[in-house]
């Protein structure tokens, strides 16, 4: 598999990233704002993505043992607290869209553990990411060519 070398539009990439960043201030938790895209991009299969929040994940201090149990998450026990499996279940609904809709159990967990704005920027952060995963699988951007 080669990348496919046609250039993201400068301008569609400032407008993903201007609305990673906001998303991910409005969370206002950099730590949990790595496990979501994380999550989003294993399941949306981008090793670029994942290449690159793994090294963020790892400035902002998450554990390593997070970090290799996120994929299985919901199994891990207590590696994840209560705020972080509601994000986490939110991640994977939005991400996954299979029923069509996000579960009302799911939104509602999620709504327990963070307020209104920053549910917004949950959701808001979750779609930049899915963008990102989705243009860069697209393009077949091979892992590594993130440097912090």
């Amino acid at each position: 598999m080669t990348a496919r070398t046609r250039l993201l539009d400068p301008a569609v990439g400032r407008a993903l990233s201007a609305l990673s960043k906001v998303a991910k201030q409005g969370l206002g938790d950099p730590a949990l704002a790595e496990l979501v895209v994380i999550r989003a991009s294993q399941v949306n299969h981008c090793a670029f993505c994942l290449d690159m929040h793994l090294a963020i994940a790892r400035e902002y201090g998450v554990s390593e043992k997070q970090l290799d149990l996120l994929a299985a998450w919901e199994e891990a026990g207590d590696v994840f607290d209560e705020r972080e499996r509601a994000a986490l279940a939110l991640t994977e609904a939005v991400t996954v869209l299979t029923a069509g809709f996000v579960p009302d159990e799911v939104y509602e967990q999620a709504a327990k553990h963070f307020d209104e704005a920053e549910l917004a920027h949950l959701i808001g952060l979750v779609v930049a990411i899915n963008n990102w995963n989705r243009v860069m699988v697209s393009r077949r951007i091979p892992p590594g060519g993130y440097t912090p």
